[in-house]
């Protein structure tokens, strides 16, 4: 059995990251589709606004924690914090260490400029691979399209690369079709991390919680509401925990309290 932490809301296990990538490589290839999520700050902060993106985190197979900033506040107000298993890492590990030889995997997501890059760096065969529209999912076909074409091409691994909330939508609609199999990874960017589309930030910035800094730092248009706008509400959420103050109603109005005024 895992061990888990509750953390607003959700049971986020407590492994490492080889720990997480060897109990996900034991599943049955056939076994029904189960989807990790990845939590970071931003993810915590749209939970307690979006009840559907809430509810789509509350299904996972697996849930672990993507945010050293996250487990840093909350150790430091004194909350019990899982380990981290970042995505990029997670992701990585599990291609590095748990493919069988000539096994394919599916994707979603990812340009397919970057599957030659992706397949020769990590030494993978051709994957079954669908790449949707931007904005796929607000066009029902589209959407639907790409459930469809992880329902005709199971895999052990499917790697949901379209980004948040997107990824854990799509997760939550291929899981409740009940014609998937095999594991779905919500990993947003570490396709392209490890494909060379994307440079990651330098080893020791991650180990110190600076990821999101370098992040913001190559893309400040896009992210700088994310980073420094929506996700520091997360410090509410957490000493709204620490006060004992649970419950989704509770969560909701913590995002829009008076310390949503101070951290956005």
């Amino acid at each position: 059995m895992i061990g888990t932490v509750r953390v607003l809301g959700l049971e986020i296990a407590d492994l490492t990251v080889a720990q997480a990538a060897a109990w996900l490589a034991a599943r049955p290839a056939d076994a029904a589709f189960g989807y990790v999520v990845t939590p970071n700050a931003d993810h915590l902060v749209r939970m307690s606004r979006d009840a559907r993106f809430r509810e789509a985190c509350r299904q996972p197979l697996l849930c672990v924690l993507d945010s050293r900033v996250v487990r840093g506040l909350g150790k430091l107000i004194g909350l019990a914090m899982p380990a981290v298993v970042p995505g990029s890492d997670l992701t990585a590990e599990l291609l590095a260490h748990h493919l069988r030889p000539g096994e394919r995997i599916t994707i979603v997501g990812l340009s397919p400029a970057w599957l030659p890059g992706l397949m020769a760096r990590c030494g993978l065969a051709p994957p079954a691979h669908h790449d949707p529209a931007k904005g796929f999912e607000r066009d029902p076909e589209a959407f639907a399209a790409a459930v469809a074409f992880v329902n005709a091409n199971p895999a052990r691994f499917v790697f949901l690369a379209v980004g948040s909330p997107r990824q854990e939508y799509l997760a939550a609609a291929i899981s409740a079709s009940g014609r998937a199999s095999g594991t779905g990874l919500c990993v947003g960017a570490s396709l392209e991390f490890l494909a060379g589309a994307r440079r990651r930030a330098p080893r020791l910035m991650r180990w110190v919680g600076m990821e999101w800094l370098f992040r913001l730092a190559g893309d400040p248009r896009r992210l700088f509401r994310r980073y420094l706008i929506d996700s520091p509400a997360v410090v509410g959420l957490l000493l709204r925990q620490r006060l004992g103050r649970r419950g989704e109603g509770g969560a909701a109005r913590a995002a829009r309290g008076p310390l949503s005024r101070w951290f956005g």
